[in-house]
């Protein structure tokens, strides 16, 4: 196993990564930026050096944006590892990784930041499993990474802004959009209000998201507001949808699609943070977890921060200068800048950040995803698709006596599979929070482990250093 010391390590090149790794190559250190991706950018920013659209305009105005954040990223000599997968993080700042044609690492950092963003909040209804359901992020990954889109159209269905940002790019990549199916809540609306007066003073939000509704609307799709009761039907051999059902104004109804994109808002990915055993805190505005940081983004483990949406969703414009502000912090711990420069320097970055902040409260109010769409009410809706664990099953596991996610593991390996509960974690806490009328911040969520994503034996054998002695053993990093 080859090792590597370094003063900065920056794990994750979205925007938040980028910005930090500039921002301290600034200062004066010499940061290592690593991401699973093959391009720098991020989700939001995903191939936009290299686009495989012959027009890659057609996402719109922010994405291009990302050319400029990329361009410096490359144009300032850091040094960047593509390909590569953390899959261990120690508290000392031990850093486990497997890089495409290198083998294994360990990568001695002083100190790190976390970009690793967010992910799609798990959308479990019924028939949410089958072929031919995916997510919306996942199909917008599709269109940038690979120029791929539906050729017969799709329906949307959930809430939030980016369900209306994929429509729009489909129907500007001449992709037809059947219908959106919006469960955006009317009381949640209404809730929205007493945030107005922050989200006015955002830049231009706002009127982003009612010319997106208008170009929607302009285009003749059907949008279907104040939908209830989602459900997906399979063919008869249950190998691909064939039509979604919902029901609104009391009257249940159907449309025939093989395709279907789910969306419900986004969540910060804690797994890495969690794993490290950051403290962490429940967030009933945004309803997830999210790691405990101070004004800097350093987490409860001494040097390791995080910035952008890990540390919280705000977007990607607040994801850079809460990057910057990380860097910035590492900086002044590792001696590089005085406290002096460092809070002038700071000073408008959090005006920048509170600027592009200013409408969260208004978003997480609005699009708040209904309770019977975050907590199955069918016993047999699929919660843990890696195990095939129900949402009844959930249930009798409290009834059982079960008070947390940690149990389930030992009454049916829920959260035990490749995803390492992912796409399970949020909604078994809420169910066991429903079943015994606790809070989830009580419930608590998964102990995560490493390895944090699949790993080769062959890389976890390197991980394991060679005995110098006949007969010495030597344990697996902790």
């Amino acid at each position: 196993m080859s090792i590597k010391q370094i003063d900065l390590l920056v794990v994750g090149a979205g925007p938040a990564g980028l910005a930090a790794a500039l921002e301290a190559k600034r200062r004066g250190l010499t940061p290592l930026v690593i991401d699973e991706n093959p391009l720098p950018g991020g989700q939001i920013y995903r191939n936009v050096s290299a686009s495989p659209l012959a027009d890659p305009a057609l996402l719109g105005d922010d994405y291009l944006y990302g050319r400029t954040l990329v361009q410096a990223f490359e144009d300032a000599d850091i040094d960047y590892w593509p390909r590569t997968m953390v899959w261990q993080i120690t508290q000392d700042r031990r850093v486990f990784a497997t890089r495409e044609g290198a083998g294994t690492w360990q990568i001695d950092a002083q100190a790190i930041v976390l970009a690793g963003g967010a992910m799609e909040r798990p959308f479990p209804i019924p028939g949410w499993t089958l072929p031919g359901v995916m997510g919306v992020g996942a199909a917008q990954t599709l269109l940038k990474s690979a120029a791929l889109a539906p050729r017969d159209g799709a329906v949307l269905a959930g809430c939030g802004p980016l369900l209306y940002l994929f429509a729009w790019q489909m129907l500007r990549a001449g992709v037809p959009v059947r219908a959106i199916l919006d469960t955006t809540q009317r009381r949640a609306k209404r809730d929205a209000l007493r945030h107005l007066g922050g989200a006015l003073r955002a830049p231009g939000y706002l009127a982003k998201g009612l010319g997106l509704l208008r170009a929607i609307r302009a285009a003749g799709v059907e949008h279907v507001k104040d939908v209830e009761a989602l459900r997906v039907f399979g063919n008869a051999a249950g190998d691909q949808a064939e039509a979604i059902e919902y029901r609104v104004a009391g009257q249940t109804k159907r449309i025939e699609t093989p395709l279907v994109l789910l969306h419900q808002g986004l969540v910060p990915n804690t797994q890495i943070t969690r794993s490290i055993g950051c403290e962490h805190v429940w967030s009933d505005a945004q309803l997830c977890w999210l790691p405990r940081t101070d004004a800097w983004g350093e987490t409860s483990v001494l040097g390791i921060f995080v910035a952008g949406d890990g540390g919280g969703i705000a977007g990607a414009r607040a994801a850079e200068p809460s990057g910057r502000l990380a860097a910035l912090q590492a900086a002044h711990a590792l001696g590089h800048i005085d406290t002096s420069r460092r809070d002038s320097t700071a000073l408008a970055l959090r005006r920048d950040l509170a600027r592009h902040t200013a409408i969260r409260p208004f978003l997480d109010a609005f699009y708040r995803p209904a309770d019977a769409l975050r907590r199955p009410v069918d016993d047999d809706t699929v919660v843990c698709r890696c195990e095939e664990v129900t949402a009844g099953d959930v249930r009798n596991m409290a009834a059982l006596g079960c008070v947390g996610p940690n149990q389930t593991k030992s009454f049916s390996r829920c959260g035990m599979g490749p995803c390492q509960g992912r796409l399970c974690g949020l909604t078994v806490a809420e169910l066991l929070a429903q079943a015994h009328g606790r809070d989830v911040a009580d419930v608590g969520y998964y102990r995560i482990r490493a390895p944090l994503k699949p790993v080769m034996l062959a890389d976890l054998a390197m991980a394991v250093p060679a005995p110098t002695q006949p007969g010495e053993r030597k344990e697996f990093p902790r």
